[in-house]
C-alpha cells in the first residue's frame, strides 16, 4: 500500500466504512430504546394498541435513532477523514519546506523519501535538483574564479608593459606592441564569449541569416585550424559531401560552432592521432560531424558537456585544457537559433568521440 492513489482510495474507504458502522451501531442499540420507552409512555396512559399504532411507533423510534446515528456518524467521519488527511499531505509539508530551502540558496537538506511511491518520486527529483543546482553554483563560483585569473594574467602584462614604457625599461618596438595586441585579444576574446553566452541562454544572438552552404563554411573553419593541429602532433582529415549543403544560417555562428569543436578535438586528443570532418546530408538535415581519437566521454558526460561552465576534469586539467567551459553551451545555443542540434556521441574513455551539429536544409 505504497501507492497514494491506492491509500487515498482505502482512505476514503476506511472513513466511509467507519461511518457507516456508526451509524448503525447507534442506530441498532438507540432504536429499541426509543420503542420501549414510547411503548411504556402509551401503556401508562392507558392507550389501546393497535397494528397501525405500533407500526407508528416503531417508525418513529427508527427515525429518531437513525437521525442521532447519523449525526454522529458524520462527526466521527469528520474526525477520520482529518485524521488521514493530515497523515496523507504530512509528506507535501516536508516537500513544500525542502523547495523553500532551495529557493534560499541551502541545497545540502535531502528531503527523506515517504513511504507513497508518487510522493517518493517527487522527493527524489527534488533532491535531484538542489544536488543538480548545488553542482551548478559550485561551476558558478568557479568561473569567477577562472575569469578573475583569466582577466588577471593579461592585465598584469598589460601593466607590467605600460609601467616599463613609462620608465623607459622598454622601448616601443613592433614586438612589444605585438605582446600588447595578444594580451588585449586575449580579454577581448573572454568578455566576447561572456556576451556570447549570455546571448544564447536569453535566445537573442541576433542572426544574420543568408542562404550559405555549410559545408564549405565547416571545411574553411577547419582549415584554418589545420596549423594548430599539424603543431600538436595531429592529422586532419576531411570528408566532403562532394556538393553544397544549402541552409539558411548565419555564416559567423557556424563556423564559430566548428572551430569550438576542433578546437576541443585538439585538446582531448594525444599527439600522434587524428581528427576528423564529415560533411554529409539526410533527407532533410545538413550534418557536420567533428570526430576525434582522444579521451571520450562517459555516458554522464555526453550531455552535461553542453552545460555551462562544465568541463570534463581530464580535458580541464590537461596542458593543452583552455577556456572556462562555456563554449559548448554557446555552441549548442547557436544551433538551436538555427533550428537544428548539436549532440554529443561516444563509445566510452578512451575512445573518442563525436560531435554531431545538424542543421535544416534550405528549401528549394
Amino acid at each position: 500500500m505504497s501507492r497514494l492513489s491506492t491509500r487515498a482510495l482505502v482512505s476514503h474507504t476506511l472513513v466511509a466504512i467507519t461511518g457507516a458502522a456508526t451509524a448503525y451501531v447507534v442506530t441498532r442499540t438507540l432504536t429499541p430504546h426509543f420503542y420501549d420507552s414510547r411503548m411504556a409512555m402509551m401503556a401508562g396512559q392507558m392507550m389501546p394498541f393497535g397494528e397501525q399504532l405500533t407500526r407508528t411507533y416503531a417508525v418513529s423510534a427508527a427515525n429518531r435513532g437513525l437521525a442521532i446515528g447519523v449525526l454522529v456518524a458524520l462527526a466521527v467521519a469528520i474526525a477520520a477523514g482529518a485524521w488521514s488527511s493530515w497523515r496523507l499531505l504530512r509528506p507535501l509539508g516536508d516537500l513544500s519546506a525542502a523547495a523553500h530551502r532551495i529557493a534560499a540558496g541551502r541545497y545540502n537538506q535531502p528531503v527523506p523519501p515517504p513511504r507513497e511511491a508518487e510522493l517518493a518520486r517527487v522527493a527524489n527529483d527534488v533532491n535531484a535538483l538542489a544536488a543538480r543546482l548545488a553542482e551548478t553554483e559550485a561551476r558558478r563560483m568557479r568561473l569567477l574564479g577562472e575569469v578573475a585569473h583569466e582577466m588577471r594574467t593579461p592585465l598584469t602584462v598589460l601593466d607590467g608593459y605600460v609601467e616599463g614604457l613609462q620608465d623607459g625599461v622598454f622601448t616601443p618596438e613592433p614586438e612589444l606592441y605585438a605582446e600588447l595586441s595578444g594580451e588585449l585579444r586575449r580579454l577581448r576574446r573572454l568578455s566576447e564569449d561572456l556576451g556570447a553566452l549570455s546571448r544564447a541562454e536569453e535566445g537573442r544572438l541576433g542572426l544574420q541569416l543568408d542562404r550559405v552552404d555549410a559545408a564549405a563554411i565547416a571545411i574553411t573553419a577547419a582549415e584554418r585550424l589545420r596549423p594548430q593541429l599539424h603543431d600538436a602532433g595531429l592529422e586532419l582529415k576531411i570528408e566532403d559531401v562532394h556538393g553544397p549543403l544549402l541552409i539558411e544560417g548565419d555564416p559567423d555562428r557556424i563556423a564559430q560552432v566548428v572551430t569550438n569543436l576542433v578546437g576541443n578535438a585538439l585538446a582531448a586528443t594525444e599527439p600522434g592521432r587524428h581528427v576528423s570532418l564529415m560533411c554529409r546530408r539526410t533527407s532533410t538535415n545538413a550534418v557536420i560531424e567533428v570526430t576525434d581519437t582522444g579521451i571520450g566521454l562517459s555516458p554522464a558526460d555526453a550531455e552535461r558537456v553542453f552545460e555551462r561552465f562544465y568541463r570534463v576534469p581530464r580535458v580541464a586539467s590537461g596542458p593543452t585544457a583552455a577556456g572556462s567551459g562555456i563554449g559548448l553551451t554557446i555552441a549548442r545555443g547557436i544551433a538551436h537559433a538555427h533550428g537544428g542540434t548539436l549532440d554529443a556521441t561516444s563509445p566510452g574513455p578512451g575512445t573518442g568521440s563525436t560531435f554531431r551539429l545538424q542543421l535544416p536544409l534550405a528549401k528549394p
